[in-house]
């Protein structure tokens, strides 16, 4: 694929401190323990997302006791063999995560790394997570390899990833060395390639795979003003993928653009309440289809902040736990994310 893509582009939210800055809120439940399992670092992207600004969104008032960080193509090295290039996004975190923890006793930020390695190298790829292991000093769980396109649209200015990279033969050969590593594995894909995902994950039973951001049912380019329709599509695939006990699901990610929800394009952002019915029936059904020990909820910052702040993000899915038992809070909002990445 040609780095100027001919397909249409669907504009990411983009952060914009004054207009969240319109509405504020206190949390609820303040003392729920919180592990956000998903967030992001960066140096230009969204305005720059350092270790001051997660501080700040993590000590706004919910109880986050740690965080994971998700590979978004931060700080990679700028020389040496491309395939290990990754590792420097894993040796940048470590030591944002050390000045970081340093500067609080509250929460443990990077408590654990996701990083990525290009597992279409086959056998090759070996090297590369042995280096982010190293790298990680006793953070490193496992890799994210960003499948998320389609034939019709583009989201955000990413180069997107070939079509069908779950079922490329390299690819799988590179994938099964992630349980000689010990490492999970993140997908994000479209709501489109859940059945390829689930393919991938019953070849693969010994490691345990975790689907981003609900599998994102899609509402843009050919889906807009089809929410329906997708809602069925979305539901099915994840009743079928579920069936695989090693699979789990993250809550979140909804603030995208490429939901189709239009909030950050209105004058004023939203509040909790309209977030939490907006979102309510995808984090329910994922929720009755996976089983709350199967489950975790996730900040996606600072993507999502495109939609909300981080209070308002968490008020949000308070809202939309508000009748669950103690016990299945403590699983969507702590345990799962503790088993999974063994925290």
């Amino acid at each position: 694929m040609t780095h100027h893509s001919p397909l249409p582009i669907i504009p990411r939210a983009e952060v914009r401190p004054a207009w969240l800055a319109q509405h504020a809120e206190e949390a609820l439940e303040p003392s729920l323990p919180i592990i956000d399992p998903h967030h992001h670092l960066a140096d230009h992207n969204w305005g720059g997302y350092l270790a001051e600004d997660l501080l700040a969104d993590v000590s706004s008032g919910h109880r986050i006791e740690s965080t994971v960080f998700i590979q978004v193509g931060f700080a990679y090295r700028d020389s040496g063999p491309e395939p290990l290039r990754p590792v420097g996004e894993t040796e940048r975190v470590v030591q944002i995560a050390g000045r970081a923890n340093a500067l609080q006793d509250g929460t443990q930020v990077c408590a654990g790394i996701v990083g990525f390695a290009e597992l279409s190298l086959g056998a090759g790829v070996e090297d590369v997570l042995a280096a982010h292991m190293e790298a990680g000093g006793g953070r490193f769980r496992g890799i994210r390899c960003h499948a998320a396109a389609h034939e019709k649209f583009q989201y955000g200015v990413m180069n997107a990833p070939p079509l069908h990279v779950y079922l490329n033969p390299c690819f799988r050969e590179g994938f099964s060395q992630l349980a000689r590593f010990g490492l999970s594995f993140d997908s994000w894909a479209y709501h489109t390639q859940l059945d390829e995902l689930a393919d991938l994950a019953k070849a693969f039973p010994e490691t345990p795979i975790v689907i981003d951001h609900i599998g994102v049912p899609l509402g843009v380019g050919p889906y807009a003003g089809h929410r329906d329709a997708v809602f069925a599509e979305w539901k099915a695939r994840l009743q079928h993928i579920a069936r695989l006990p090693h699979v789990f699901i993250k809550l979140g990610g909804l603030g995208m653009s490429v939901f189709g929800f239009p909030f950050h394009e209105r004058k004023q952002p939203p509040t909790s309440a309209e977030l939490a019915q907006a979102w309510k029936p995808y984090i329910h059904t994922c929720i009755e289809i996976f089983g709350p020990k199967r489950c975790m909820f996730e900040s996606n910052f600072p993507v999502d902040k495109g939609t909300c702040s981080y209070q308002v993000l968490w008020n949000a899915f308070k809202r939309i736990t508000a009748g669950m038992s103690a016990d299945e809070k403590r699983w969507l909002y702590r345990d799962t994310a503790a088993n999974f990445y063994r925290l």
